[in-house]
């Protein structure tokens, strides 16, 4: 598992709706082979990122290689208020994950 991947802040407006803005530090690599040497070097990428509100899950994605090197990621919700928590986890295909928490 991987640590510490995860920085996040939420921001509560007046409105009751929480900006959630997220930096995932990742390599999001595509396949790829090596100049010198010829290796094939497997892709590396996030493919599931969930979120959720007080253990409730409320926003979810399927990523790829598509996505940039070290994915900011920003979403509102709904309905929050302070002392609520946000989760967020991923998985990649290699099968790591890491997972964070933020208060609101």
């Amino acid at each position: 598992m991987a640590k510490d991947t995860i920085k996040g802040r939420v921001e509560l407006g007046a409105d009751g709706v929480a900006r959630v803005r997220l930096l995932i530090k990742h390599p999001m690599s595509l396949e790829s082979r090596d100049a010198a040497t010829g290796a094939v070097k497997p892709p590396h990428f996030i493919e599931e990122l969930s979120c959720s509100l007080n253990g409730t899950v409320v926003a979810s994605s399927d990523l790829g290689q598509a996505i940039s090197a070290n994915p900011y990621i920003e979403f509102h919700i709904k309905g929050a208020k302070k002392g609520d928590k946000i989760g967020v986890k991923w998985r990649d295909n290699t099968n790591d994950t890491d997972q964070g928490e933020f208060a609101i």
